[in-house]
Order: structure tokens, then C-alpha cells, then sequence
């Protein structure tokens, strides 16, 4: 993939390339990360270190994006708010990305609130989070999960996730679920875009990880949508999915 931004425009002049650091105290975890990153980002010099207390030797060097892994731990966990509040002090132009085990809204919400910039469960795929950190280092903002959760159980798959979105319920009087697939084939890059959508990927990080413009996307969509005789989004996946007649 090529990055989003080019490090030798960012920093005119400059003799040492930008930075990101790992903060993971795993050392074979950190080592895996640092493997990955490495290869997607050859513009960037990528640290490692086990704790925020390594920071400190970094304050001359132009750091681009500090990424912490949370564990099981809670935003509001103390160790946790030490080191954000160290990391805004330290680098107040760097941005903030955690990764964690946790994957609920709430968690999501609130590290929004604290100015993180991505949230990435460790569940989420590999190419789905150097997508999300790409869009995080071209100033967007990352997160898997959707702003407003609606009300009900939790939802244990991203069909029942936008089942439960559409405001779409089984019952009685619902639509009836259907075995197999009755709509129009897709291409094969429609149903690379489809594949996203049922991440619930935005069309910025859509067409970040496929390497498109966003106009593209949004045709995409508009051509899974009307294939799949949906009116939104959501629809159009759970259409696809074989869970809603047409």
C-alpha cells in the first residue's frame, strides 16, 4: 500500500525521518507490530518500547503517532490515564491510538473523548488496522465501531450488529430470512467494497485500504445498493447476506 502522506514533504529539511512509536510491554506482540509496521510504513522510523517511560528521549524527534496497547484494562484505569496525559503533555502535535482487547462502544466512546484519534480491538484484521492508522496519520479519525449503539442485546456478529442498526426485527410480521443469495451478481471489486461494508468501514478508510478515491467508493456503493435493491448501506448487506427478502 502506499502511505497517505509523504514523510520527506512533512518535514522539509529534515535530516532524520518522522516517527512512530509501540508501546506494548509483550515482547513477542511488540516485535510482530514492529515487523508489520515496518514493512507498510518504510517512510517512518518505528520505535518500540514497554512503557511510556521511554518517551522522554524522544521529546526533539518528530513524532507523528504514538499507538498504546490498553490490554484488558479500562480507559479510566489510572495507569492507563497517566499515560495518555503523559503522551498529550509530551507530544501535543502527536496523535493517539490504542489498541485493546476490549471491543464495546462504551470503551470506544470514552477514548474518543480523551482525544485518541483510533481505537483498534486486536480482533479486528491486520489490513483493516494499517488502514485505520493510515487514516489516523492523514488526520482522520478511526474507530470499528458505530457513533450511536441501538438499544437491545449485543450484537455477536457484524449481520446481527446491522441487523439490529436497520431497526429490522424477526418476528411475525418481518421479512423472512432467506437460505441463499436471489440478487444480481456483483463484481469483483463491488464485493471487495461490500466486504468493508460489513466492517463498517467509512468510505475514507474503504478507499484507503482498497487504494481507490472516495467518488469510487461511493459509486461503488451505489451500484451494491441498487443490485441489491437496498436503500441504504446496511440494507444492502444484509440483502447480500441472504438474511432479508428483497
Amino acid at each position: 500500500m502506499d502511505d497517505f502522506t509523504n514523510p520527506a514533504e512533512l518535514a522539509p529539511g529534515s535530516l532524520t525521518p518522522p516517527v512512530l512509536v509501540i508501546i506494548e510491554h509483550n515482547v513477542l506482540a511488540r516485535t510482530c507490530i514492529l515487523s508489520i509496521l515496518k514493512r507498510e510504513f518504510a517512510g517512518f522510523e518505528i520505535l518500540e518500547m514497554p512503557s511510556t517511560s521511554g518517551l522522554n528521549w524522544l521529546s526533539r524527534r518528530d513524532v507523528r503517532l504514538i499507538a498504546l496497547n490498553m490490554e484488558d484494562k479500562q480507559i479510566t484505569d489510572p495507569s492507563i490515564e497517566d499515560s495518555l496525559t503523559l503522551i498529550a503533555e509530551s507530544f501535543p502535535n502527536a496523535y493517539v491510538a490504542l489498541l485493546s482487547n476490549r471491543d464495546d462502544e462504551a470503551t470506544a466512546s470514552i477514548a474518543m473523548q480523551r482525544g485518541v484519534r483510533g481505537f483498534f480491538p486486536i480482533s479486528i484484521p491486520v489490513e483493516v488496522a494499517i488502514a485505520g492508522l493510515r487514516l489516523v496519520l492523514a488526520g482522520g479519525v478511526y474507530r470499528p465501531l458505530p457513533i450511536v449503539e441501538a438499544p437491545g442485546p449485543k450484537a455477536t456478529s457484524p449481520y446481527a450488529r446491522a441487523h439490529e442498526l436497520s431497526g429490522i426485527h424477526e418476528g411475525k410480521d418481518a421479512p423472512r430470512i432467506l437460505p441463499e443469495k436471489t440478487i444480481v451478481d456483483l463484481t469483483p471489486r463491488e464485493q471487495q467494497v461490500l466486504a468493508a461494508l460489513e466492517l463498517g468501514l467509512p468510505n475514507k478508510l474503504i478507499a484507503a485500504k482498497l487504494n481507490l478515491s472516495e467518488n469510487t467508493v461511493k459509486m461503488h456503493i451505489q451500484h451494491i445498493m441498487r443490485k441489491c435493491s437496498a436503500s441504504n448501506r446496511t440494507e444492502a448487506v444484509l440483502r447480500w447476506s441472504g438474511r432479508l427478502n428483497r
